[in-house]
């Protein structure tokens, strides 16, 4: 895949000097939450999944994907198409800014129209989804900003800190097939 530009940022594929941007992220359990991790991940494992980093989306049945604002390579964040079915073209949809700082800079706006982009052009998919939780606003705001609809509410669905919390689905259907 190649790097996909925005205005002001891009997103591209992940490079082995990226391990120390992926680990405090994936160890960062102030994300957790958000990620579905539940222990943290090791140097050695995060080593181990960047080397297969380049596995093709149809063979991996995921993509990760960096988003940087400048060209020395410093990522920001990830953006994650997972779940990855080609049978009935569909993937989910994840995506997380690193520093609070970084939010609500339009950044994660941008990376998420380029991805709605590659997915339904390149990749040909039919619909995205996106599992979020009830009480995170600012993703409810950044995905139905691109037309993502709420479809149904899963009750109790998510034990944080001893209390179960609702997530909901949320989904957009690819009805521009052939417009570019």
């Amino acid at each position: 895949m190649k790097t996909l530009k925005g205005d002001t940022i891009y997103i591209r594929a992940l490079e082995p000097n990226d391990l120390e941007f992926i680990y405090a992220i994936e160890n960062d359990q102030r994300i957790w939450e958000v990620s579905n991790t539940h222990t943290p991940y090791s140097r050695f494992l995060v080593k181990q999944y960047l080397e297969n980093a380049h596995q093709d989306i149809y063979e991996a049945k995921q993509l990760r994907l960096a988003i940087c604002q400048d060209e020395d390579f410093p990522a920001l964040g990830l953006i994650d198409l997972f779940d990855f079915d080609p049978k009935n073209n569909r993937a989910g949809v994840g995506i997380v800014i690193q520093d609070n700082a970084n939010r609500n800079q339009n950044i994660g706006s941008e990376a998420l129209d380029l991805l709605i982009h590659y997915s339904f052009y390149n990749l040909n998919l039919h619909q995205l989804y996106a599992n979020i939780g009830c009480e995170n606003e600012a993703s409810i705001a950044l995905f139905t900003k691109f037309g993502f609809e709420k479809i149904g509410v899963k009750k109790d669905w998510t034990l944080v800190n001893g209390v179960y919390k609702d997530e909901a689905i949320f989904q957009l259907i690819n009805n521009n097939k052939g417009d570019n």
